[in-house]
């Protein structure tokens, strides 16, 4: 068995030069490009139950081709998903950790807004004080900036003396600023007061038309502290003048125009345009010389 094994690869060996010769005639004679000649590694003398290792190789690097467009087509999608994740608005952005101060802006606001809504007892006429709107709305004319410029005009015509001339015509600095003073943070804040309520004729002349801060609150403030300093009053007048502050102010939660917190920055505001007239006053002569102007 071992002699007919033996004789049997050297009859392989010595028909493997004429079969390779035949083949390369044939592809020659076929029109097409002559192969490199291949041992015993050659394809033709291979078993066909053998795999080829081209075709191993192919398949491994297919795979791997297929592993790493999945790998970047994974890398991808996370990408788009944090650019998605980065794009979102702040409104739909989850605070899992809110500060302590973010904590206690948002309750003092839901109180002011609760308070204000249960004070507004005359926004309506089906509220419970909605018989005394009219009278309500008559107080909150009366810090009205419309109604104190035509006043501080007339007066300024009929004065005859320097002083009063000076007073008034600073007091007519002070309304104008408060006008543009209180018109301009309006327009930045843009806040809309507890109840949806249509501004009247004269706010819209005074560009009143949002609750923060309060217009009649910080004009009721600048008026009665420039007349508590510069005009000599009894105390029962300065009593009176203080509370008549108070109730202009508070009137505009009652009628549901603002917040509390609206009337209470507009307090403020209005000492500090008291503060600002003080450090621009005019003097007796440049209240002469605007006059002439005039």
């Amino acid at each position: 068995m071992e002699l007919l094994e033996m004789r049997g690869q050297a009859v392989i060996r010595d028909f493997q030069p004429i079969c390779t010769g035949i083949i390369l005639f044939l592809e020659r004679v076929g029109g097409v490009e002559p192969r490199q000649p291949i041992a015993l590694g050659r394809a033709e003398f291979l078993s066909l139950n053998q795999p080829l290792k081209g075709n191993q190789e192919s398949r491994s690097s297919g795979r791997k081709q297929s592993s790493q467009a999945g790998a970047a087509g994974a890398q991808n999608n996370n990408a788009k998903e944090r650019r998605q994740s980065q794009q979102l608005p702040e409104e739909d952005c989850m605070q899992l950790n809110p500060s302590f101060k973010g904590i206690a802006f948002n309750s003092l606001l839901a109180i002011d807004i609760c308070m204000s809504k249960r004070l507004g007892v005359c926004a309506n006429r089906a509220s419970s004080w909605g018989g005394a709107r009219s009278m309500i709305n008559l107080l909150g004319i009366t810090g009205h900036g419309i109604p104190w410029i035509a006043g501080t005009l007339i007066c300024l015509v009929k004065s005859s003396t320097l002083a009063g001339q000076e007073v008034l015509m600073n007091l007519l600095l002070a309304l104008l600023l408060d006008i543009m003073i209180v018109a301009g943070l309006q327009k930045l804040a843009k806040r809309k007061g507890p109840y949806d309520i249509t501004p009247g004729l004269l706010d819209y002349l005074t560009m009143d038309t949002y609750a923060f801060p309060a217009g009649h609150a910080s004009r009721a403030a600048m008026l009665s502290k420039f007349f508590l300093n510069h005009l000599v009053l009894a105390i029962p007048l300065r009593i009176l003048l203080v509370l008549w502050a108070l109730c202009v102010g508070f009137s505009r939660v009652m009628i549901g125009r603002h917040h509390i917190t609206d009337v209470l920055s507009g307090f403020v505001f209005g000492y500090l345009q008291f503060r600002l007239v003080e450090l621009i006053w005019m003097s007796s002569n440049t209240c002469q010389m605007l006059i002439s102007i005039w």
